[in-house]
């Protein structure tokens, strides 16, 4: 058969780390490696129809397998376009490989077709990136590329490969000799007088709050988590990207926190005396005025990235190391408790993220509020993955679902990425068959990718989709109503009719507009074999609630819903 070359090679070393799913777009640069995935018949490839898509479905992929998600796209404008979904996987944590064609090493840097400087275009919103211009150095560049991707804290890796070197021969097919055991290499875990501090400090608190992120999803501490909490009496607000990683349902669960958290959970940060921070970013959204927060706490920050700690609060004790270690560590340290005056004084605040008698559950026009608490009673039920979109559906789903099981919540949290739910629950869907899984977005972020209705209805792909529709870019639309006295610019957007639309491409499809059809309708959209759209035709000017605006503390929430008015023409 004679000597590989380098993109039979690559393919070869992809499966030897495992990918069996790769999503991408072909083009001039990497068709060599488009050329080998047909003639060896591997890794399997997911033909997206955008390149932003592609970075989306193998985040979604990776969130919800805990594996590696893999993206091809050519050079120059499919390099470019991969972009937002890397920085949308380094600001969550999401381990990725983005391998990209490049134009031929002799036309480097002479503005070739379709020539970028992709690695240094994406040096910001990846963990590293490679240019594979020697042969020979393809296994351990692949291997490399898989265990930064994967160790430490999580995040995308490029792997640039010019034409030329991908018909060039390869020394070696198989990739290297063995894949990268990243979970042995991960192993840290802090120093025992800061595991003894930390734990002396929850031991004699009297108030005591547990902030919980992604980071204990990522490590599998969720179990752990809930065993800790429950020993020794700790209540736990859990962050939007670690929702997954503590019922809601739990007697100790206070909800999110931050910017739409619960008046419970914000109001227990404000009190609380002692605060452990595990595996989270205390993100602005989370902390509102930094010299508000927590002001009576002592703050202990677990985390396995030294730069998040301490970057946006001051902790006392600084535990920096892998959650994997860290947890079980302390928890050995901690004490059994039961702190009742302290449950007692929490359950005088609401946990409801708004009271229900504001909006009708039975009859009377959809409210998204409605929307959402009727589709996270049926994801919750059926254990289903879901991803979200950004913006007020969002955060209605977020404070809303009570069930969800680790690596089932997907959403952009750190960069608010708009388009992201559809090719990331495609991404889910192929990682996960045996797990029903749903989009949930609103009509802008929908029109975003809207294009990968296709991808869906080409690979049948079983996606039950829920467009949130009210003719406005709602977050925004609120924002403007609340503090820019109700000038409402460019945030009324027109779009197709989802039905039509959905149906064009074989896709079942139905519209409901009255609380009274919403039961029937999901009942119907969970019974379809395949793909599925509803679009959930809600009021327009409908706010998100709890409410903290910028610049203030956490405690200094907007919890009543204004009066809706008309927009005025």
């Amino acid at each position: 058969m004679g000597t590989p070359t380098v993109a039979e090679a690559l393919c070869h070393a992809l499966r030897k780390q495992g990918v069996s799913l790769l999503f991408g777009y072909p083009g001039g640069a990497i068709l060599p490696f488009y050329d080998a995935l047909y003639r060896l018949g591997f890794p399997r490839h997911v033909l997206i129809r955008h390149e932003q898509a592609a970075a989306h479905a193998a985040d979604g992929y990776a969130r919800a397998t805990g594996q590696v998600g893999v993206c091809v796209a050519t050079s120059g404008p499919g390099a470019t376009n991969l972009v937002t979904g890397l920085a949308t996987a380094m600001m969550d944590s999401v381990p990725m490989v983005a391998i990209t064609g490049q134009v031929p090493i002799p036309g480097r840097g002479q503005d070739y077709f379709q020539e970028a400087d992709i690695l240094g275009i994406t040096m910001p919103v990846t963990k590293h990136g490679f240019q594979l211009d020697d042969p020979a150095e393809l296994p351990s560049v692949i291997q490399e590329a898989f265990r930064i991707a994967a160790s430490r804290r999580p995040g995308p890796v490029l792997i640039d490969i010019p034409k030329d070197v991908q018909n060039a021969p390869c020394p070696t097919e198989d990739g290297g000799d063995h894949a990268v055991d990243w979970i042995a290499t991960a192993a840290t875990i802090p120093p025992e007088e800061e595991l003894d501090r930390a734990a002396e400090l929850l031991n004699k608190a009297e108030r005591p709050v547990i902030m919980a992120g992604r980071g204990v999803i990522l490590s599998g501490m969720a179990d752990a988590l809930r065993t800790l909490a429950e020993a020794a009496d700790l209540p736990v607000t859990t962050t939007l990207l670690g929702l997954d990683g503590f019922l809601a349902t739990h007697p100790l669960a206070l909800g999110l926190p931050g910017m739409h958290g619960t008046v419970r959970a914000n109001m227990s940060i404000q009190h609380a005396d002692v605060i452990l921070g595990l595996g989270l970013r205390f993100d602005d959204r989370v902390v509102g005025r930094p010299g508000s927060f927590a002001p009576r706490a002592t703050i202990i920050h677990a985390d396995i990235s030294p730069v998040i700690v301490g970057r946006s609060v001051s902790p006392a004790v600084r535990l920096i190391g892998d959650l994997r270690y860290t947890l079980p560590a302390l928890a050995r340290r901690i004490a059994p408790s039961r702190r009742r005056t302290w449950l007692e004084t929490l359950r005088q605040w609401p946990r409801a993220a708004e009271p229900t008698e504001r909006w009708s559950t039975s009859s009377g026009p959809l409210t998204g509020r409605t929307a959402c608490q009727a589709l996270a009673r049926r994801i919750g039920m059926s254990g289903a993955i879901v991803a979200t979109d950004v913006g007020q559906h969002q955060m209605w789903l977020a404070q809303e679902l009570r069930e969800a099981a680790p690596g089932t919540h997907l959403t952009s949290g750190g960069l608010g990425t708009m388009g992201y739910a559809l090719p990331a629950a495609l991404g889910a869907a192929l990682g996960c068959p045996d797990r029903p899984t749903w989009v949930v977005a609103g009509d802008g972020g929908f029109q975003m990718n809207l294009q990968e209705l296709a991808t869906v209805a080409q690979e049948r792909i079983p996606l039950r989709m829920a467009v949130v529709n009210n003719g406005f870019l709602g977050m925004v639309r609120q924002w403007q109503e609340l503090f820019f006295e109700r000038r409402y610019s460019a945030v009324e957007i027109s779009g197709p009719d989802l039905v039509v639309l959905a149906k064009a491409y074989g896709i079942p499809a139905r519209a409901v507009s009255s609380c009274d059809e919403l039961a029937d309708m999901l009942g119907w959209a969970e019974n379809v074999a395949g793909p599925v759209l509803l679009d959930l035709q809600v009021v327009q000017e409908e706010n998100v609630y709890p409410m903290v605006p910028t610049g203030a503390a956490i405690d200094e929430m907007v919890t009543t819903p204004q009066p809706q008015q008309s927009v005025v023409a």
